[in-house]
């Protein structure tokens, strides 16, 4: 297993990777909506977070040697559902056909207070 780290994602806020290689796989942590030059939330609403969320995956991604078209399964997290639209409409900027596989849920409360919380799993090309 390889440790994956970069400074265009916020650094972990435990004993965990931003992300670890195993294979030809990379499985990254939950990203929160933290802009890695303020330390802070994204401004906005829950498109700007979805965006700072996935902003944060595709740079580990790249530090990994990989791209958002390399990711097979994404797990989106949510503090309230009603955000699904708008956070899916973000989503669809990073991705194109074939989709990667999906789970998207709602949670009571997500790490400080974050209303969306991304992870994934990709390939190695």
């Amino acid at each position: 297993m390889k440790e994956i780290s970069t400074e265009k994602a916020p650094s972990a806020i435990g004993p965990y990777s931003q992300a670890v290689v195993s294979g030809n796989l990379v499985f990254v942590s939950g990203q929160l909506p933290i802009d890695p030059a303020t330390g802070n939330f994204a401004e906005g609403g829950i498109k700007e977070l979805t965006r700072q969320s996935l902003t944060n995956m595709r740079g580990i991604l790249e530090q990994a040697g990989t791209s958002m078209d390399h990711v097979l399964k994404t797990t989106v997290f949510l503090a309230d559902m009603a955000d699904f639209a708008a956070m899916n409409e973000v989503y669809s900027e990073f991705f194109s056909k074939p989709f990667p596989a999906r789970s998207a849920v709602a949670v009571k409360t997500l790490p400080k207070g974050a209303p969306v919380e991304a992870e994934c799993i990709a390939e190695l090309p």
